[in-house]
């Protein structure tokens, strides 16, 4: 709370100083000049402030959990849901959060020694990290021509999103997870190729038996902190498997037929044959590709977040 009151003093500060520098330029023409791009400036950074209005969510700023999972389509498939991480974290390193890698199921080597992603789960730690992120849930569609087709074929490749906000179980009075609905199960955490990352079994993997659900953690060497982290995962998935229901719930009384589809497609991204990402709820698109997929997503989720 003391960094954003310190930026909006900040940026006040400064906007007065424009004021008083402009009213004392109004005979000097080359201050005059430089005055639009100083303000410019100004109003970006007063943009992305007026952006949080949006976000005020119970969870909005808590840190995020996002899991990737490639779809069907072998390693076209796999090598987009690498393609997506190496997107989401350079995201969140042009936003100053902290990205650790919860659990990562590699998938099959292929040419020049790619080697794509079943599934990943990140850990983002950062102000607003959920609140920002949250609407990128959905399917994520890509066509391209295959780098793994010899006879370079198009191919369209699909990969989803999971945005979850970061629950600590202990807190939260609203999900709870008894102990006897739990099965624990421990293993050796492993990287590309199968080799070990140790040799003891620090790895946690916790099955929730009402649900079905399954959550792992490999991310320390501490059994027990990939425990406790492996647990707010767990309170996570349960907290959004709740929310889906009651917005099931609220559009069945509203009388729309099936709702919110959390697992529809959001976005479509096409390299060939032409470039274009183009966001399909919010209608907004961009033919610099490279850009995107290199983390530059702000004109995708401010416009999301507004929805």
């Amino acid at each position: 709370m003391k960094e954003e009151t310190q930026e909006f003093e900040q940026l006040q500060k400064e906007f007065s100083d424009f004021m008083e520098v402009a009213k004392l330029s109004e005979d000097d023409e080359d201050a005059l000049e430089e005055l639009p791009a100083v303000l410019e400036s100004l109003q970006k950074r007063i943009g992305k402030l007026e952006i949080r209005t949006f976000l005020s969510g119970k969870y909005d700023r808590v840190n995020a959990i996002l899991t990737i999972t490639a779809g069907a389509g072998g390693q076209d498939a796999q090598d987009w849901a690498a393609m997506l991480q190496r997107m989401y974290e350079r995201y969140c390193e042009r936003k100053g959060w902290r990205v650790d890698v919860l659990h990562q199921s590699f998938g099959d080597p292929g040419p020049e020694s790619r080697i794509g992603v079943k599934q990943v789960s990140l850990e983002i730690a950062g102000s607003f990290a959920y609140g920002l992120l949250k609407r990128e849930t959905g399917v994520h569609r890509l066509v391209r021509i295959s780098p793994f087709s010899a006879k370079q074929l198009r191919h369209t490749s699909f990969a989803s999103v999971e945005v979850m906000p970061e629950i600590d179980v202990k807190e939260e009075r609203e999900i709870e997870v008894k102990p006897d609905e739990v099965r624990v199960e421990f293993f050796n955490a492993s990287g590309p190729g199968g080799q070990n990352v140790n040799k003891r079994e620090t790895a946690v993997r916790i099955v929730h038996e009402p649900t079905g659900i399954v959550v792992t953690s490999q991310s320390s060497r501490s059994q027990q902190q990939n425990r406790e982290k492996a647990m707010q995962v767990l309170a996570s998935k349960l907290y959004n498997m709740r929310e889906r229901e009651r917005e099931e719930e609220l559009a069945k009384m509203r009388g729309q037929k099936s709702a919110i589809e959390w697992g529809s497609q959001i976005r479509s991204y096409v390299l060939h044959p032409y470039q274009l990402v183009k966001d399909l709820r919010t209608q907004v698109e961009t033919s610099d590709t490279a850009s995107v997929l290199d983390g530059d997503l702000d004109a995708f989720i401010d416009e999301e977040i507004k929805i």
